[in-house]
């Protein structure tokens, strides 16, 4: 018995060995092929090769095969990383648009940001920068020329958007954080409401500052918003949980096939209320941190998760130096929720058409327990306790964010409106709807119904089939019935519309938090969830 258990270890230890090195011997065999092809296109190619950039081309072509959350960052794309890493860059504190062979467009300056400083508003237009004309440039192009070291000065010349005034304008730039907490206020006189759009370094100690405030100023409940956050750093979620839940509380598991991946991560501060009632709201756009913030919630039975299935994304990305500066983005391991799910889908590369998690077969999930005895399931995403759809949209309304004519008309009113009436009491008259309604009218877009879409694809399929000639007439009598012009479409989804552009417009007076006071009036799916949400705890 000895000798045979001998004998397997020792083909263990063999087979071990033999794939090491048959793994080693196929990378250098790859780098090999790699640089005689890098040397033959250098000695051979008809034209002069670019390595650089075909070198990144080879590289972020090899890293997509393996997921979509494994990117190369070369040295200068670092503000990338500490964007991404930090909510930090240095720049002037805008967001812009342009259009090809057009101006930059000032979109939304933050708040307190050297373009505010410097006096850009929404509607002003960069036509140089440095003395160096933007027209022909790409957005990003123009973009990376605004951006700079902090404390260094940029020179926009700019056509200011309300007077058309043609201005010299000088911006020092200082190191822009975009905060992730994007609005807290009191609802219904004692809820605290909380909205978080990422998990940025320093998220944590900002979320616990907010936190005191709404109890102080009577909060007994919180909500915490998650909808849309992508996510960010898991070391800011575990420290979320970690306001919460006791210290050395398992939030989160990794398990990867590098050494160190496979870790508990405990809280490691005392709480400051382990208590109050709380409600993580989620939806299709919340991914990775958020994920494993509303996975902790539910599996210690700490808090009520509200909306709808969240992303699916439960791969952990570690942050690696490359040569000359570069940095790599690279998936190590996948983690857990405190039941042991994992959250991510089963299958990343077939996904609904907003990027979530499609139908799982109960088949290919598996059941798991909370703290509490409750059963939950894995196979893709975070699955609500509170399930409350969001409001879906017609393709006219769909259309004109997509084509930002939302936001055209947004810097229309502004260049025409000196102020408007604070954001939560901000709302368009129905004479200035119109005034939209007009402005659209000489816009592209795609105003069709989704039935008058259908009939098209009937025309289509009947004029293929052979068919059409036969049911012309009733075809056409149907879509003369059905058929409506632009005017018409964009009044029938009024209340769809409407509520966005006062949010887009209010941006433009208030800053990014007034777009969250503003949609939170119109937000149906979290007070729906409030209502289930206070009902359940009667």
């Amino acid at each position: 018995m000895r000798k045979r258990i001998l004998a397997i270890i020792s083909l263990a230890v063999i087979s071990v060995a033999a794939t090491a090195q048959s793994a080693n011997f196929d990378l250098a065999k790859s780098l090999d092929v790699q640089n005689s092809i890098l040397k033959q296109l250098s000695a051979n190619y008809v034209d002069s090769v670019q390595f650089g950039k075909l070198i990144n081309t080879g590289i972020n072509a090899m890293l997509s095969s393996l997921d979509p959350y494994t990117v190369y960052y070369p040295e200068e794309d670092e503000d990338d990383v500490q964007m991404m890493t930090t909510g930090i860059y240095g720049g002037v504190g805008s967001l812009i648009k342009k259009r090809p062979n057009e101006a930059v467009l000032i979109t939304e300056p933050y708040p307190d940001s050297p373009a505010v400083k410097a006096g850009l508003q929404p509607g002003d237009s960069i036509i140089a920068i440095d003395g160096k004309s933007v027209y022909g440039e790409t957005s990003q192009q123009s973009s990376d020329r605004m951006k700079g070291q902090p404390g260094s000065k940029v020179v926009f010349k700019v056509v200011k958007g309300r007077t058309g005034n043609v201005e010299d304008v000088t911006v020092k730039r200082e190191r822009i954080h975009i905060s992730n907490i994007e609005h807290y206020c009191l609802l219904r006189g004692n809820i605290g409401y909380v909205s978080i759009t990422g998990f940025t370094q320093g998220m944590t100690a900002e979320l616990r500052n907010v936190v005191q405030e709404l109890k102080a100023s009577g909060a007994e409940r919180l909500i915490i918003d998650l909808r849309g956050n992508g996510g960010g750093l898991m070391d800011e979620a575990i420290k979320l949980m970690s306001l919460f839940v006791p210290k050395g509380t398992v939030v989160v598991s990794s398990k990867g096939r590098a050494k160190g991946t496979n870790v508990e991560y405990r809280t490691q501060t005392d709480p400051i209320d382990t208590k109050i009632p709380v409600m993580v709201m989620i939806n299709s756009g919340s991914a990775s941190a958020s994920e494993i913030v509303a996975g902790a919630f539910q599996d210690l039975d700490r808090g009520t998760i509200a909306g709808v299935r969240s992303f699916g994304k439960g791969l952990i990305q570690s942050v690696r130096p490359t040569s000359f500066n570069g940095t790599l983005k690279v998936t190590t391991g996948k983690y857990y929720t405190p039941s042991g799910r994992c959250v991510q889908a089963i299958d990343y590369s077939h996904r609904n058409e907003d990027g979530s998690v499609g139908a799982i077969p109960d088949s290919l999930t598996h059941e798991f327990k909370t703290a509490g005895g409750r059963t939950v399931k894995d196979g893709g995403g975070i699955t609500p306790d509170i399930i409350v759809e969001h409001d879906k949209y017609s393709r006219p309304t769909i259309s004109l964010v997509y084509n930002d004519i939302l936001g055209d008309y947004a810097l229309k009113y502004y260049k025409e409106h000196e102020t408007i009436a604070p954001a939560d009491e901000f709302a368009l008259t129905d004479e200035e709807y119109e005034d939209f309604v007009a402005f659209c009218q000489d816009k592209e877009f795609d105003w069709r119904s989704g039935t008058d879409a259908e009939i098209e694809k009937l025309i289509e399929v009947a004029k293929y089939d052979g068919l059409y000639d036969n049911c012309k007439a009733e075809i056409e009598a149907l879509k003369s019935k059905l058929d409506i012009n632009k005017a018409e479409a964009l009044r029938m989804v009024k209340d769809e519309v409407k509520p966005i552009l006062e949010s887009d417009i209010a941006v433009k007076y208030y800053f990014q938090r007034a777009s969250a006071i503003v949609d939170l009036r119109y937000d149906k799916q979290l007070f729906t969830s409030i209502d289930k949400w206070l009902e359940d705890k009667q």
